[in-house]
């Protein structure tokens, strides 16, 4: 009786997965969904502890442990949440992704013990779902790790001689491994080689990429956790954990693939650790003469408050400063003027992907007023001002101008094409891609120096005074 309750409760929680996946894809409804899913999830864990041993009763349970892991875990996991700022999320999101990946890969190694002492005849589909949990496991946690500390700003961007051939070759060694392990059986030593060469691999795929690859590289990472957690559901017949490593491991690959059409990479090479870049360079001249032109205050106000149409850019910046609020306040008091105001969402704009779409989800921004770039290019030419907010290589024109640039060939958002932009900035320094932005120079551009979130608190007060 209790194996059917523990396999129902398993359903409801896949159920509840699915349901809050679904309910993610849009602002109004993602709290609700994110708790749907939680309340699956804890669900799952309850009937977990109360009725496995029923029906395995080889195996106790060591309750104090556990208990004691949970607590710890809900601690440190609370503080973390809560305390984290809005610009630091793609760092959580990292690490919280690579303890993932250690889990999976600890669920291998344990059941990897006891599988040496089982007698298996024909093939051993156990083992390669341990090998490959092993594998993608270790390198979501290695990887992870490394994406964290660039983010941070503690590891610098590496690129070793021979970095593809090396990558290859050691991706092609693993490959060989597993083919030995599972035509020999199970090796310890194989087993435990495995591992450390996963763990550099891990190391070595993320260490080269570019600041401004690293959406792509985070979305990767957590399709790869979600894959290791699948066959960890493999190895215990657990549905509630299979369902929920698909489910991570389907969306975050979709999600890459998507990163990298935005971005114009290529999938292999985000695999070879061989994409993006973060090479510092000199941006061309183009239509500009290197001239930066300032604005002030109060000629933008009366410059947005007289236009019909305005589009607003946010980007990183926006997040340090913690501006969202204050644009939003901004883009209200504009739209009361009969402007129409919208924000043009760079699929990899901030440090991990939707980072601009939770940072103003968080300040009540209507869903409506968020465009994607597909659907907002073509409307920059009937914009009236465009204003970047702490944005830099999303916007930069030597992506289509510049075939030196490591970014060129990126998907950007043509404010160009508008016909006044306003960039927010403290200072002339280059995007996290390392480069200098052409458009700063451009005779239609003006630039307003300054903080994110004071300048607007200026600018707001200026614009309800025209």
């Amino acid at each position: 009786m209790s194996i059917h309750i523990l396999e129902i409760s398993y359903l409801i929680a896949s159920l509840t997965f699915i349901i809050g996946l679904k309910m993610l894809s849009h602002p109004d409804s993602a709290r609700k969904g994110n708790l749907i899913a939680a309340a699956g999830m804890l669900l799952a864990i309850i009937v977990t502890l109360t009725l496995y041993q029923e029906f395995d009763s080889g195996k106790a349970l060591n309750y104090g442990l556990i208990f004691l892991g949970l607590v710890i875990g809900t601690i440190i996991g609370t503080i973390m949440a809560k305390r984290v700022q809005m610009t630091a999320m793609p760092q959580m999101v990292s690490f919280f992704n690579g303890m993932g990946g250690a889990c999976a890969a600890l669920i291998a190694i344990i059941e990897f013990q006891h599988h040496q002492h089982a007698t298996v005849t024909g093939f051993d589909g156990e083992l390669l779902v341990m090998l490959l949990g092993l594998l993608i496991g270790s390198v979501s946690f290695s990887g992870s790790l490394i994406a964290y500390g660039k983010l941070e700003g503690k590891i610098k961007d590496k690129v070793l001689p021979f970095n593809q051939a090396v990558n290859m070759i050691l991706l092609g060694t693993i490959v060989v491994m597993i083919l030995i392990q599972m035509v020999s059986g199970s090796s310890p030593v194989l087993f435990y080689v495995l591992l450390g060469l996963a763990l550099v691999y891990g190391i070595l795929f993320v260490m080269p990429i570019g600041g401004a690859d690293m959406p792509v590289v985070i979305s990767l990472l957590n399709s790869f956790t979600g894959m290791a957690a699948a066959f960890g559901g493999f190895l215990y017949g657990n549905k509630a954990m299979l369902t929920g490593g698909i489910l991570v491991g389907s969306a975050g690959t979709i999600l890459t693939i998507l990163m990298c059409n935005a971005m114009n990479r290529s999938l292999t090479n985000v695999l070879l650790g061989a994409f993006g870049g973060s090479a510092g360079g000199s941006a061309k001249t183009g239509p500009g003469d290197q001239t930066v032109r300032e604005i002030s205050i109060s000629d933008t106000a009366v410059l947005l408050s007289y236009s019909q149409s305005v589009v607003i850019v946010p980007g990183y910046g926006l997040a340090v400063a913690q501006a969202q609020h204050v644009c939003h306040e901004l883009e209200k008091l504009l739209s009361e003027k009969g402007v129409e105001v919208n924000y043009a969402i760079h699929p990899v704009a901030g440090r991990m992907p939707g980072h601009m779409n939770v940072l103003l989800a968080e300040a009540d921004v209507p869903y409506e007023r968020l465009q994607e770039m597909e659907e907002i290019n073509d409307k920059f030419a009937n914009t009236d001002v465009v204003i970047v907010i702490g944005a830099n290589d999303v916007v930069n024109p030597a992506a289509k101008n510049d075939p030196s640039s490591p970014i060129y060939g990126m998907p950007i958002l043509d404010v160009d094409q508008a016909k006044n932009v306003i960039v927010m900035k403290r200072g002339m320094a280059a995007g996290y891609a390392g480069i200098e932005n052409e458009l700063f120079f451009y005779p239609k551009t003006r630039m307003l120096f300054g903080d994110a979130k004071a300048t607007l608190q200026k600018l707001t007060a200026e614009v309800k005074e025209v």
